[in-house]
């Protein structure tokens, strides 16, 4: 999913974020989950708000004959292709940062261009007239949603453009004038109290759905994944056959190499179970360096690995399992059960096949054997040998 780890998210949850600011790496998803859903939903507002702005034409028609022309203006000839635009532009450049722009913008200018016009009328309606702008400044916190920081930059620039235009229009004395100014302030104070608790609550449901796919992905990744050596276990090698072992045939050739560590049990008796642990690590590491992309490793059971090569011909899964031999005696664990400079060895069989004629249950026996007859003829080898060719 992420970088980010289940212990960083608990750390975030216990720490809390009052500044509404996460640690770097979550805030960068909580962004990209922001952008996400603000931008799919863009459209929807763009259509819904500029509907709701543009039919208060009939309110300009009524409460502002006078300067009616000019406000059909600012109405359908400004603000409607800004909305569009906004739209657009968010499809185009998708992000947090855009969408908090174009939505202050929107807001701002939503209170802008209509006052700036009505503030040259001489209606007597103007009161009246200039509160409709409360739906901007409720359609701007409650449905927009920017961040919070965004929305204290635009409910500041709102209240400077109200009260600047109705400052400008001369229409009102001083006690009206105030109690325009006292009017929004309280609404812009509301409205801010309003928008910090529905981020903080947005951020922690963030923050606990993060937390439950991280949980998820951990409990997929165990019941996968063997504990003690982080190698797939056996009851995933079902789902890894379903993509090797497809109806289109896409992979028309499979080789397996069945990996067992020699006289282990001997091992495990001399140097104990801690020291057993810790062989089977380090050969399990060893195993997937040398395998890399070309295959996958399962811990089969108890000291047996077994390696899916998809793709892989018998020759090139024998250069395969003879490094992989070599690697593993060249890891240098001393084994004090033999004689004395003697190492960890593996013993490896191999098996190869056409997905469309042997199945995956086939290849497991025919490696079953292999392996055996490579621990018959003495073990630290690759069996059966390959075949040089004429």
């Amino acid at each position: 999913m992420s970088a980010v780890t289940l212990e960083e998210v608990d750390r975030q949850i216990r720490n809390g974020f009052r500044l509404l600011r996460f640690e770097p790496a979550i805030e960068s998803l909580f962004l990209r989950d922001y952008a996400v859903n603000r931008v799919r939903l863009a459209l929807v507002w763009a259509i819904v708000g500029t509907l709701i702005y543009d039919m208060v034409y009939f309110g300009d028609r009524t409460m502002m004959a006078d300067v009616f022309p000019q406000l059909v203006i600012v109405r359908f000839g400004i603000f409607t292709p800004f909305a569009l635009f906004s739209v657009v532009a968010l499809r185009r450049w998708p992000s947090a940062l855009n969408y908090d722009l174009l939505a202050v913008g929107v807001a701002v200018l939503g209170v802008l261009l209509p006052m700036s016009v009505a503030m040259r009328s001489g209606s007597p309606y103007l009161f009246v007239y200039q509160n409709g702008n409360v739906a901007a400044f409720l359609f701007f916190v409650i449905a927009l949603r920017p961040r919070f920081v965004t929305i204290l930059i635009g409910l500041a620039l709102m209240c400077a453009v109200q009260f600047t235009t109705t400052k400008l229009s001369g229409a009102f004395d001083d006690v009206v004038y105030t109690g325009i100014v006292t009017f929004y302030v309280t609404l812009a104070i509301f409205l801010t109290i309003s928008a910090y608790i529905s981020e903080h609550k947005d951020r922690l449901n963030f923050l606990n759905q993060l937390r439950g796919s991280l949980l998820h992905s951990q409990l997929e990744q165990k019941s996968e994944r063997d504990e003690l050596t982080g190698l797939f276990n056996r009851h995933s090698l079902e789902r890894v056959r379903s993509s090797v072992w497809r109806a289109d045939g896409g992979i028309p050739c499979v080789a397996i190499v069945m990996l067992d560590i020699d006289r282990f049990k001997l091992f495990n008796d001399v140097h104990g179970h801690m020291d057993g642990d810790g062989c089977i690590r380090a050969v399990c590491h060893c195993i997937s360096q040398e395998i890399g992309a070309s295959g996958t490793a399962f811990r089969f059971g108890g000291e047996e690995i077994l390696v899916l090569l998809p793709n892989v011909d018998c020759e090139a899964a024998f250069a395969i399992a003879e490094r992989t031999r070599i690697a593993i005696e060249a890891l240098g664990i001393r084994h004090r059960g033999l004689d004395d400079g003697q190492v960890i060895t593996a013993s490896l069989g191999i098996a190869c096949g056409e997905t469309s004629r042997q199945s995956l249950g086939d290849l497991l026996k025919t490696a079953d054997a292999t392996l055996y007859e490579a621990k018959r003829h003495g073990r630290n080898t690759v069996f059966p040998p390959r075949v040089p060719p004429q």
